[in-house]
């Protein structure tokens, strides 16, 4: 804790000087990852140190957001209006524009180590400055670069929440929680620190580790007038691929198991999967054999997953609250609870007990080996409610509010009687259906958040992502116990030919993304017993009109090594890797690879000699193209299924259909031949028909003015007819 209550500001300039007159003018600034950043704050910082030279102001963060603005005068007429809906009036961050612009001042350097995806492959600062390192050693990191100040949004306690003095981490307690006790062996050293929350009201107050005491910050902003809007980017469209690939990994969940996803719209196609098996199980089952799914890999669905509905259900832990998560609470999929004591998960897990409390738990507890209860046994056992609140510990003895002493010793028949007697509680508690580290999502997620009851909301536990991500260390146990047959699910660039995973960089060193927590939960599913790593990758990239595979022979750049290689999903299929010789992650990986480049891949397994002369693609893997999965899926669609948007939009029916377009505008111009083609394609386009005319308002060119809006009229209504 802070030595004295927090300082408070409504003026973020006023934080500022604070800050610089505690620290002086070598500043090393931490944000949170995503949307956490306290922007009014950061800005005027940025500010400052853009007008005094000597400040020097090192900002170390994660996703740093931008409101989309679109590349193209098209682009820019669809986006401007959706943004300003969506976003308001939000400000930029300041130095993401000094970025975008090239004109950030040589005092400041700002380093990230997860990038916005393909956002900054060609800027030299960040790709300069990007920290490369596993999510559970950024605190490490960011402390041995001298951080000395956090800053983030956080949430108040709600009427009903009953935490006076109490502020809650929310979306961010990802990396706060685990600096929290640096900050303290700072404060009682005497070396100066910052940490600083910006109070925003439209953040549900999150529990879990996320928790924590006011008096925590040494300074809190709280800004007189209304906060600016939450960073709330829309959900993502999911085409056939990726409704293919959430098909697939829904049959490798096991009831009772544990889930984790990543971010993006393969995330959103999973939780789609897995509320198709629960609740329209007969046309799961029908689409599971129309794609081939389970003639493929019947045996491993079986002993990986399964096809029926969830029965026991799912407990997630996850990086990241996906807000499909909300989805599979409310349709009864995520409900399997997890609770604070190793021996008692077990016991549960095992059938030995029940949620429901009786005198048959202490008896399960001492066949368990448990002889004598110890005070941190008490401890333990009273916080997941096998003991009652009003029960002490003293002198060795239990005792009752009426006074009634009672041994310890389990041994004792009498003693295991007298304990489910008089010192019992009802039910067990504090568990919690999902625990993550950070989130961010569209703004019906945050009301859907704040909407929920305390009840429901204390079981999704916020946590710091040593929590998450690491499973080593002295909740080892604990860990192992909750994270019964985990699915680790996680996206990739590419997969190599013998295994390996291309997720957060190319082959010239430039940084895509990051490398997270993808390692982390690869290297945890070969540690946990029952667990698997499944990394989905969609099987070709479309580049300047050029399709490419992305299961290429080798690549000149690795995130995840081949021998830590173990699922692997495409549209095409599952592919198992474990424990699988070379030939064999060859063979099973041809199989799932898209056809038009399957025997480039078989010639250069030849000439290495890694695949024999005889051997010959399976005839199910040879039709492996687009077209085959798009008839697939069309009488699902007829149904409503496998839509482009399963879980609504901010999007307009009339942007979502000029979204598709444009996608198609996009490709169809990408180089000087097609453009070309295009073009003339387009001057033959009939763009006065009445069906297009709403369509072409919302652009702004149902009245062209000029020659170039008469062109981008026409291109715009060939596109539409493309894609109808």
């Amino acid at each position: 804790m802070s030595p004295s209550s927090p300082r408070r500001f409504a003026d973020p300039e006023a934080c500022v000087d604070a800050t610089l007159a505690r620290l002086g003018k070598r500043i090393v600034l931490g944000l949170p990852v995503g949307l956490g950043k306290p922007i009014p704050f950061v800005n005027a910082m940025v500010r400052r140190a853009c007008r005094d030279a000597s400040i020097h102001l090192t900002i170390l963060t994660a996703l740093s957001f931008r409101v989309p603005r679109g590349r193209s005068d098209l682009e820019r007429r669809l986006v401007a209006p959706l943004a300003h809906r969506l976003f308001g009036d939000a400000p930029p961050l300041e130095y993401v524009s000094l970025l975008e612009a090239g004109t950030l001042p040589s005092n400041i350097e700002v380093t990230e180590f997860f990038l916005e995806p393909g956002a900054w492959v060609s800027n030299d600062h960040l790709q300069q400055h990007y920290l490369s390192a596993n999510y559970t050693h950024v605190i490490r990191d960011a402390l041995a670069r001298g951080l000395n100040v956090l800053a983030q949004l956080v949430a108040l306690p709600g009427p009903d929440d009953a935490l006076p003095g109490h502020l809650s981490l929310s979306c961010n307690p990802d990396l706060t929680v685990d600096l929290l006790p640096h900050i303290a062996a700072m404060r009682a050293n005497g070396k100066p620190f910052a940490l600083i929350g910006a109070l925003h009201r439209d953040l549900p107050f999150m529990y879990g580790d996320a928790v924590v005491p006011e008096d925590s910050f040494d300074f809190l902003i709280d800004p007189p007038e209304r906060e600016i809007r939450l960073f709330c980017p829309p959900n993502p469209a999911i085409d056939v691929s990726d409704h293919m690939i959430g098909l697939a990994v829904s049959t490798l969940v096991k009831d009772g198991g544990t889930l984790q996803l990543g971010i993006g719209e393969l995330g959103d196609a999973v939780v789609h999967g897995l509320l198709l098996r629960q609740q329209r199980p007969a046309l799961y089952r029908e689409a599971l054999e129309r794609t081939g799914l389970l003639q493929a890999s019947g045996t491993l669905i079986e002993r990986e997953g399964g096809t029926t509905p969830f029965d026991r259900g799912l407990y997630a832990c996850s990086e990241m609250l996906v807000d499909g998560f909300v989805d599979l609470i409310e349709a009864g999929i995520l409900k399997r609870q997890v609770y604070p004591s190793a021996r008692i998960q077990q016991l549960l897990d095992e059938g030995s007990i029940t949620e429901t409390l009786d005198a048959g738990c202490i008896d399960a507890l001492h066949e368990a080996g448990v002889r004598r209860l110890s005070y941190v046994d008490f401890q333990e056992l009273r916080d997941v409610g096998v003991l009652r609140d009003d029960i002490r510990f003293e002198n060795g003895m239990l005792v009752t509010p009426q006074g009634l002493g009672i041994p310890v010793n389990l041994d004792d028949p009498a003693s295991r009687a007298a304990i489910a007697t008089h010192c019992l509680g009802a039910r067990l508690r504090n568990g919690s259906v999902l625990d993550a580290a950070f989130f961010f999502g569209p703004a019906s997620f945050y009301a859907r958040l704040r909407g929920m009851p305390v009840s429901r909301r204390r079981q999704l536990a916020m946590r710091g992502i040593s929590f998450i991500n690491e499973l080593y260390g002295p909740e080892l146990e604990l860990k192992s116990s909750q994270r019964r047959d985990a699915r680790f699910v996680n996206t990739t660039m590419m997969v190599t030919a013998l295994g390996s995973a291309v997720s957060d960089g190319l082959a010239d060193g430039r940084v895509v993304s990051g490398v997270g927590g993808q390692y982390n939960f690869v290297a945890m599913a070969h540690l946990l017993p029952g667990a698997r790593s499944i990394l989905c990758l969609r099987s070709t990239r479309k580049k300047a009109g050029a399709v490419s595979s992305n299961i290429p022979w080798s690549y000149g750049h690795s995130t995840i090594p081949r021998h830590l290689r173990d699922l692997v999903v495409t549209e095409y299929g599952i592919a198992d890797l474990r424990s699988k010789t070379d030939s064999e992650v060859i063979r099973a990986l041809l199989e799932i690879m898209d056809s038009r480049f399957q025997g480039e891949l078989v010639r250069s397994a030849r000439a290495s000699g890694k695949l024999p002369g005889s051997y010959r693609i399976p005839d199910r893997a040879r039709n492996n193209t687009p077209e085959r999965i798009v008839a697939q899926l069309r009488p699902f669609k007829d149904q409503s299924l496998f839509a482009e948007y399963p879980f609504g939009s901010d999007l307009t029916a009339e942007e979502q259909a000029l979204g598709r377009a444009l996608r198609w505008l996009q490709v169809e111009t990408s180089t000087p031949s097609r453009k070309l083609a295009t073009l003339v394609r387009a001057l033959r386009t009939r763009s006065t028909d009445a069906t297009l005319l709403p369509l072409l308002a919302r652009m702004q060119l149902d009245r062209p003015a000029s020659l170039q809006e008469r062109m981008q009229q026409k291109l715009l209504a060939l596109a539409l007819f493309a894609t109808r």
